[in-house]
């Protein structure tokens, strides 16, 4: 149960994330824009994820790699549902905006 729970919300991957983003992946950063400011991955994009829906002619092309992150997890697991719902095909919950630096 455990384990199916992490697929579905993105937890505990063995995404080579930096790759990704050689690749020309895109990391999203969902935080609030005060959030963003006070500190984020350089090269992010910040789209808070309560706008998401309303801000994904942003995001232009549905088949680039997508890494999601916030603060802790939960609102990047939010933001790839939101994205995989709206046709976005490669899509991955980096989680925690730290944590997911650490691995780049």
């Amino acid at each position: 149960m455990i384990n199916k729970l992490k697929k579905i919300f993105g937890f505990g991957s063995t995404v080579d994330y930096s790759e990704l983003v050689k690749q020309g992946g895109v990391i999203l950063d969902v935080r609030s824009k005060v959030e963003y400011a006070s500190g984020h991955i350089e090269g992010s994009i910040n789209i808070p994820v309560d706008i998401l829906k309303n801000s994904l002619s942003q995001l232009k092309d549905k088949n680039k790699p997508i890494i999601t992150c916030c603060a802790s997890g939960m609102r990047s697991a939010r933001a790839k549902n939101i994205l995989k719902t709206h046709g976005y095909t490669d899509v991955h919950n980096g989680d925690g905006w730290r944590s997911l630096q650490s691995k780049l």
